[in-house]
């Protein structure tokens, strides 16, 4: 009687080669924890950057900052708002659109009215000058009236 031999391997197929591969390079049913854990992860970190950036577009406080914002820079916000624009092929959104203004000025400055190249700096220099002017005129007509006083004090007859 013959004796018994090793069996022959059975021929590689396709499907186990890409399982072999998958399982060399990580990504076996033992690597399936770990991708889950990543996934979690990156659902989690790109949940609270969604928040974030949502919390950017409607916030009060203006992105990364904890400061107050100045009175006029609240006024003028609505100015600076987005701007939604109808879809061209909405004849009737369209009318409606270019009726309020349409596409006057643009999306970042006031209507008519294109901004220059200013930064923070330029815009409290104009608002420390504006208060400025605003005080010296306080100041001027304070003086005056004092003086127009003091002159119907003395008799002298001051019309305004």
């Amino acid at each position: 009687m013959p004796r018994k031999r090793f069996q022959e391997p059975e021929p590689i197929t396709g499907i186990q080669y890409a399982q072999h591969f998958l399982k060399k390079i990580g990504l076996g049913k033992e690597n399936y924890y770990f991708w889950k854990q990543i996934g979690k992860a990156l659902l989690c970190t790109y949940a609270v950057i969604g928040a974030v950036w949502l919390y950017n577009e409607t916030s009060p406080l203006g992105w990364w900052t904890l400061k107050p914002r100045p009175k006029e820079e609240k006024e003028l916000a609505h100015l600076y708002e987005r701007r939604q624009f109808p879809y061209p092929g909405d004849e009737e959104a369209m009318k409606e659109f270019i009726a309020k203004g349409g596409m006057t000025g643009t999306t970042i400055g006031p209507k008519g009215m294109v901004e220059g190249d200013k930064d923070e700096s330029d815009y409290k220099k104009e608002l420390k000058d504006k208060k400025f002017e605003q005080e010296a005129q306080k100041m001027w007509i304070r003086m005056r009236n004092e003086v127009i006083a003091e002159l119907q004090e003395k008799g002298f007859d001051v019309n305004e």
